[in-house]
């Protein structure tokens, strides 16, 4: 399967992972887990570099907020009892969905979110945690929001740097919130034909004040619902109001056809996930519809 590569590297370094990198180019790729390395088989590929010994599989909290190593596993997100408290626990949930046991021992976060498929399980929450990631190149560190971070079906703004770390912000303070994290698929661990997730923050009047809405697997990217979430702004959530953002979203995803599922039939699911999501938010938050 690896017949070939010519050189594996284990640096010890970020700063010796970073040359190594951009001295490679293209014929170089990152491995951590190595479960989307071993799917593709790219024989182009010349050089490995592995990233385990970068001691970057840490979940940290900090100023109220979090920061997750790059090398986190999905099972250590999973059974984090941080990650499980934090926002009904969406991030926990989308990982234990990230494939079988075996796969989710191996499979890393960064990796889930480098590979930057469209359908990434745990891109979606992340987008609505307003999470950044911490990249580190030639010059040094910088901090990108993740509905940046996309540019394209597995593309990303990585470019020969290396994803060190993701941060979560503060969630909002001093309102009610909810989250939710929704997925669809042949079987729970599966690929997803959709997936969703939500936060909603509600004020003392039982007004939206603070929404997030994001998809996955209907796009070239992850994608955040902004029309969606200018919708629910300043008002009172009634299933009437999530039948119309139910079809804002139908309005805005942009799915294909391929083997598990028609365009269509992901354009009509995008809708009911969305709603789903919305309205176990709106329960959580203490405002059952």
């Amino acid at each position: 399967m690896f017949d070939h590569i010519r050189g594996f590297y284990q640096p010890s370094s970020i700063r010796d992972t970073v040359r190594l990198l951009r001295r490679g180019s293209r014929q170089t790729r990152i491995v951590a887990g190595g479960t989307d390395l071993v799917v593709e088989r790219d024989r182009s590929l010349r050089f490995l570099v592995d990233v385990t010994r970068l001691r970057l599989d840490y979940i940290r909290r900090v100023r109220n907020g979090f920061v997750i190593g790059a090398t986190s596993t999905m099972a250590s997100l999973e059974h984090s009892p941080k990650i499980r408290a934090l926002a009904d626990g969406i991030l926990a949930t989308a990982a234990s969905t990230c494939g079988p046991v075996q796969i989710r021992n191996m499979a890393t976060l960064g990796g889930n979110l480098a590979n930057a498929s469209p359908a990434a399980d745990t891109a979606t929450p992340l987008l609505v945690l307003d999470a950044m990631v911490v990249i580190a190149g030639p010059r040094g560190r910088r901090r990108v929001l993740l509905e940046r971070f996309f540019t394209g079906s597995h593309k990303t703004l990585l470019n020969g740097a290396l994803l060190v770390e993701i941060m979560i912000p503060a969630l909002p303070r001093g309102l009610r919130t909810g989250w939710s994290y929704q997925k669809l698929g042949r079987i729970q661990t599966d690929i997803a034909l959709v997936n969703a997730a939500a936060g909603l923050g509600l004020d003392r009047a039982g007004r939206c004040a603070w929404a997030r809405v994001a998809l996955g697997a209907v796009g070239p990217t992850p994608m955040r619902a902004h029309t969606a979430e200018a919708l629910l702004m300043g008002q009172v959530l009634t299933q009437k109001l999530l039948d119309r953002v139910g079809d804002a979203v139908m309005q805005q995803v942009h799915p294909i056809d391929d083997l598990r599922a028609s365009a269509a039939y992901r354009r009509e699911m995008s809708r009911v996930l969305v709603r789903r999501a919305l309205a176990e938010c709106a329960a959580r938050a203490g405002c059952p519809l």
